[in-house]
């Protein structure tokens, strides 16, 4: 009888929110990072890892060797709950940060960032992507996090910054050189994806509010372009079931009707299930939903929980000899960041 032995069960936890260049000042994040106890996680626990990315975050006090703001607010929320923070990594408005609970901090290695500007022709940052990569648990995962060109006129040029993102994105880390050579890639962002078609904001706003959702995605630009293998037709989604994150008034739950409402915000990922003998890679999407708690900016959050599991049948690996397999036995040395590292420290000595 087959044996099945895993290597690693966790729960991840994105998190994408266009803020439209407002600070957290006294916003409550409790909701935002599930901590009122509406987790996906499996038994209602909190995730595993936390990755988290944002758009136009204000850029007037950006400091070199100083956090974001939010990365600063988010910490405040995490850290008495043991989590510390892996990496962040910021191009203008654009951020990504992950925060993981200390105990899967030793099973963390190679970890890079990287950045593409695609503003401007790639002069300027305002648009583009950043990401973290690294080995977890001995397979390549890597999270992306974009701000595709904006306007509903604009689908070419959504289509050139993805290309764009997909060709300039590089890591040193042997194996995993580019994105898509990793074994589990999530994309999440501001995507500006509109809908096809000349449905009036009006009538958007009339199908959203008799949930018609299944109909109205039916033109999804995003959806329409993996299907023609245009653009991210790597990547899969799990359609959403909420309403149009975008254009909203500040501070309400009304559409601006200057603008049709639309999934702009998004969360894709891609598994190469069974690239190893013998080892099944899995994410199993346990939710995908807007949080209509926050009226911030004329963006909703949108936050996806996933089931990263590593498994093998069997055979009994541990993730150091995983790491070696995927990573190459040359390159057995672990690269953890300092930074990691110091604040691992620091929790120990807090506890």
């Amino acid at each position: 009888m087959a044996t099945t032995n895993v290597i690693a069960d966790l729960c991840i936890f994105l998190l994408t929110w266009n803020v439209g260049t407002h600070s957290p000042k006294d916003l409550s994040l409790t909701s935002l990072l599930a901590l009122n106890g509406t987790t996906q996680c499996p038994d209602n626990q909190l995730p595993d890892i936390y990755i988290i990315g944002m758009q136009e975050v204000g850029t007037s006090k950006l400091k070199i060797f100083q956090d974001d703001p939010w990365v600063l607010k988010i910490a405040s929320y995490l850290s008495d709950r043991e989590y510390v923070k892996v990496e962040s990594k910021q191009l203008q408005g654009i951020l990504i940060t992950m925060f993981s609970l200390h105990k899967h901090v030793p099973h963390m290695k190679d970890i890079e960032t990287d950045e593409t500007r695609t503003g401007l022709g790639g002069l300027w940052g305002n648009k583009g992507a950043v990401s973290i990569r690294l080995s977890l648990y001995g397979t390549g995962a890597v999270f992306v996090c974009s701000h595709l060109a904006a306007h509903d006129d604009k689908l070419k040029e959504r289509i050139e910054d993805y290309h764009q993102i997909v060709d300039n994105h590089k890591y040193k880390t042997p194996g995993y050189r580019r994105i898509y050579d990793h074994d589990f890639v999530f994309w999440i962002g501001d995507l500006n994806f509109r809908l096809s078609g000349d449905l009036s904001a009006w009538d958007v706003r009339t199908s959203v509010e008799n949930g018609n959702f299944a109909e109205l995605l039916k033109d999804d630009q995003l959806r329409l372009l993996r299907e023609s293998g245009n653009a991210f037709s790597l990547m899969e989604e799990q359609l959403p079931n909420f309403a149009p994150t975008f254009k909203f008034q500040e501070g309400t739950n009304e559409y601006d009707l200057k603008r049709r409402p639309a999934w702009c915000d998004r969360i894709l990922h891609r598994v190469q299930r069974n690239i190893y003998p013998a080892i099944t890679l899995s994410a199993n999407q346990l939710s995908y939903q807007s949080n209509m708690d926050y009226t911030l900016s004329d963006h909703k959050p949108v936050s996806a929980t996933f089931s990263y599991k590593i498994e093998t049948a069997n055979l009994t690996y541990t993730d150091e000899e995983l790491h070696e397999m995927t990573h190459g036995a040359a390159e057995t040395t672990t690269r953890t960041n300092v930074s990691l590292l110091i604040a691992l420290i620091a929790f120990v000595v807090q506890i």
